[in-house]
């Protein structure tokens, strides 16, 4: 059977939470239900805001970043633990395209769809070329320095949306370091399935802890839950049409080199944290996040990516089994069909997520530094040392170019750099 398509999941031999779980096995049913919870938890937060600042319907983008989840486990036949979540590489481009004013549903959403979707065949018809012709050449434009450092940019390029979403006020503040503290309650204090569940106890127990002193006490601003009880339980989320446009088309189909600089760190990092390459999935990984992107802008959701802030959740807990990612899915899934479900979301206080969001950022670029230890990179040399360096700066700053009208972001300027640099320095002089 190792030449079939899907793994054969046996069940874990270990209870330990310091143990690792490899991809090919299998929690308990309500162990394996409960992690995936955790990773619905981990992606909530950037999922739901990045249709909210494109102007996208955040239970459509919850839904299908649960069946394009489905759809990449299909397509990587099980191999590869990942979340796909809405992808803040499209933000940029949707509102040069569409003009957005980010205020309500987004009126030219269609425009942008059509360039979603052409975005995902790109990244799509590059996994088929890496899976007729191999990765090396690839590895050869992204090694382990590179790939360290594009990882650990996107933690640190998040950085300031958590930061600013907590610093309206100084309860604000408050709150998120006591929604971080309460994480760490947990990760220190918990003891065996309790501990692996800490991001997601971690936010339940600030969430109590807030409405105690915002609605209870009257500090701050209390929780209002008039739209939760109004919201019905079933329901599908209004979808929209795409319409292709060459202008749309060209703005929007250079982000596949960020997904495939998203998958490939991915891949690498998740890789070296298992103890177990999955480089051999590679173009299984982009085929099947350029067909979820398809599928997603097809109805009118946002582009979807692997997710690194689940990345993070995967580094505290040491499990990384597939099936784990199925429950993920299943669970975005029913809340995605479900209006309570997104009335539910907008109770949840942003001071609390922005403290979560703090975490999860911080494990991401960690997780970078993680590729770099496991891969043995080489700071004594310069090489090495520059692209690391420069890279890191300009994704933590953001630092923006505009290409004939295409606005590079942070992480795309970031991941180009380190590609280019790396080429350059890869033509010195061996002693």
């Amino acid at each position: 059977m190792a030449n079939s398509w899907f793994p054969q999941w046996r069940p874990t031999q270990t209870s330990s939470p310091g143990q690792i779980v490899a991809p090919d096995e299998r929690l308990p049913l309500g162990q394996t239900v409960l992690m995936g919870a955790q990773h619905t938890v981990a992606m909530f937060g950037s999922t739901v805001l990045a249709p909210l600042l494109m102007g996208f319907d955040p239970n459509l983008a919850i839904l299908m970043s649960g069946i394009g989840t489905l759809l990449f486990f299909l397509v990587v036949g099980g191999r590869v633990p990942s979340y796909l979540g809405s992808s803040f590489g499209f933000i940029g481009v949707v509102i040069a395209v569409t003009g957005y004013a980010g205020h309500g549903i987004n009126p030219d959403i269609g425009e942008a769809l059509g360039g979603i979707i052409a975005c995902g065949a790109v990244c799509a018809l590059v996994g088929l070329l890496v899976m007729a012709a191999g990765a090396r050449w690839i590895e050869t434009l992204m090694p382990p320095v590179v790939t360290g450092a594009i990882v650990a940019v996107i933690g640190l390029n998040l950085a300031p949306v958590a930061i600013r979403s907590v610093s309206g006020s100084g309860f604000d503040s408050a709150m998120a370091i006591l929604t971080v503290l309460c994480v760490g309650a947990v990760a220190i204090l918990a003891r065996g399935t309790l501990q692996r569940l800490l991001i997601l106890l971690g936010l339940l127990l600030a969430y109590v802890l807030y409405v105690v002193l915002t609605n209870g006490l009257g500090l701050g601003r209390p929780v209002d839950f008039s739209g939760l009880a109004a919201a019905p339980w079933f329901g599908l989320p209004p979808l929209s049409t795409p319409r292709f446009t060459t202008h749309g088309i060209l703005l929007i189909v250079p982000v596949a080199i960020i997904l495939i600089a998203e998958n490939l760190g991915h891949i690498k990092a998740v890789g070296a944290m298992a103890g177990r390459p999955l480089d051999r999935y590679m173009g299984r990984a982009f085929v099947g996040d350029g067909l979820a992107t398809m599928l997603s802008g097809a109805v009118g959701g946002t582009g979807v990516t692997t997710y690194a802030e689940n990345i993070g959740v995967m580094a505290v807990t040491r499990i990384y089994s597939t099936l784990v990612f199925v429950a993920a899915a299943a669970i975005a899934i029913g809340f995605g069909l479900s209006p309570k479900f997104g009335a539910l979301v907008k109770t949840i206080p942003g001071p609390v997520l922005g403290g979560v969001s703090i975490v999860v950022f911080g494990l991401i670029a960690v997780s970078g530094a993680r590729i770099w230890m496991q891969n043995q990179v080489d700071f004594s040399r310069n090489r090495n040392l520059i692209v690391a360096a420069v890279t890191l700066v300009l994704g933590a700053g953001d630092f923006t170019i505009h290409l004939w009208g295409f606005p590079l972001g942070g992480i795309g300027t970031a991941t180009f750099g380190a590609i280019l640099l790396n080429a350059v320095f890869s033509l010195e002089r061996r002693p």
